[in-house]
């Protein structure tokens, strides 16, 4: 039996949209932009130095939006790139980099700990469960579209 979920469906989309206009908010409030706030974002979450290809992977925009966000950190003084082995690069932060991801990024990070901590362990379980299914199950039919 087909049943319509479109109440739930749009509940979903308006939350994943809600969340995403959050992040942009807080962007925002920090005078950055969104891709400027992942890059520093990716740098705080996975330590330094961090490997571009990583800030790449897990940003969930294009590089090219990634490369943007570099080059306009890197003018502004807050990170350096130096080549690891072949072309590989990894992203440093410069000491006034380090102080505007404590007071951004890393705020965020802080926020985001504050929130999972303050559900029980099994909320958070289904929670990341729930999503990474949908995620997969998405990108599975995602491969069936002509």
């Amino acid at each position: 039996m087909n049943q319509d979920f479109s109440k739930e469906r749009k509940r979903c989309n308006y939350l994943l949209n809600e969340t995403d206009a959050a992040y942009h908010e807080a962007a925002i409030r920090f005078g950055l932009s969104d891709s400027c706030m992942i890059v520093l974002y990716t740098i705080c979450d996975a330590g330094e130095p961090c490997p571009l290809r990583d800030i790449c992977r897990y940003a969930g925009v294009s590089k090219q939006t990634i490369n943007s966000a570099l080059r306009r950190l890197e003018a502004d003084g807050m990170i350096y790139l130096e080549n690891t082995d072949g072309k590989n690069k990894a992203v440093y932060l410069t000491d006034e980099g380090r102080k505007l991801a404590e007071r951004t990024a890393a705020k965020i990070i802080a926020i985001e700990n504050d929130i999972f901590s303050s559900w029980t362990r099994e909320d958070v379980a289904q929670y990341l469960a729930l999503t990474e299914r949908y995620l997969q199950d998405f990108r599975e039919h995602l491969q069936h579209l002509t």
